[in-house]
């Protein structure tokens, strides 16, 4: 994800909130190098935002890695945080998702599109792909192609801590009121990890969102936006 790809969640809540985005070390609007080298650096970055905002707490909604981030950002700044929203998430990363994240980091170097190709197709429902244009993923997948080179190491060093992630030490420590929203078909992060996120953050509510999957934030924004609102 993008700061662009917040613009309608912006829009609907920038009436009522200040809505601050972000693209972390290694993304379109925060190119590296240097590249943050460890989850704690990235948790750091958005500390170093929010203090040169002078923004004392926010609310913090992570999607996917952003939710991960979010986490830990939550746990280790815990007065920095006043609501906590995570999104598509995982607790920890197993064999399979450790697997998939190097042979996405091999990728991401090697063949973008083919990468694209990969993710779309665990990220987006069937469904949802159904009510798409065919061409879609191909458009996609060759805009993506055409990003240029440092965009890519970006990537690369983004997937490279996804091989080594786990927040299980993490999640007690978060003091914030907690909302975890998961799609119940999530092939890239299991729903049971949504589950299991909720059961270790204290007092934490857990959403599931039928019928979809990791891309619930793109495929049901509506039904995501009430939630945010709801507090």
């Amino acid at each position: 994800m993008s700061i662009a790809a917040w613009q309608p969640f912006a829009d609907a809540l920038s009436p009522r909130h200040r809505v601050i985005r972000c693209d972390f070390r290694g993304q379109l609007l925060t190119p590296g190098p240097p590249f943050a080298m460890s989850w704690e650096e990235h948790a750091s970055d958005v500390v170093s935002l929010l203090d040169a905002l002078n923004i004392e707490r926010a609310h913090v909604v992570g999607v996917s890695f952003g939710a991960e981030v979010s986490m830990l950002l939550a746990a280790l700044h815990p007065s920095r945080v006043s609501r906590l929203t995570v999104i598509s998430a995982t607790d920890y990363t197993t064999a399979e998702m450790r697997a998939d994240a190097a042979q996405g980091r091999v990728l991401a170097q090697s063949d973008p599109a083919e990468l694209f190709r990969r993710v779309a197709r665990k990220t987006w429902s069937a469904s949802w792909l159904a009510a798409q244009p065919p061409e879609l993923i191909e458009q996609r997948a060759r805009a993506m192609a055409a990003l240029p080179p440092a965009f890519f190491a970006g990537a690369a060093a983004i997937l490279a801590l996804l091989e080594t992630l786990d927040l299980r030490p993490y999640l007690g420590k978060v003091a914030a009121p907690t909302l975890v929203i998961g799609g119940e078909n999530d092939e890239v992060f299991p729903i049971e990890h949504s589950h299991a996120i909720a059961a270790a953050i204290p007092n934490a509510r857990l959403e599931i969102v039928a019928g979809t999957g990791h891309g619930l934030l793109f495929e049901c924004a509506p039904r995501v936006i009430a939630l945010l609102t709801e507090v």
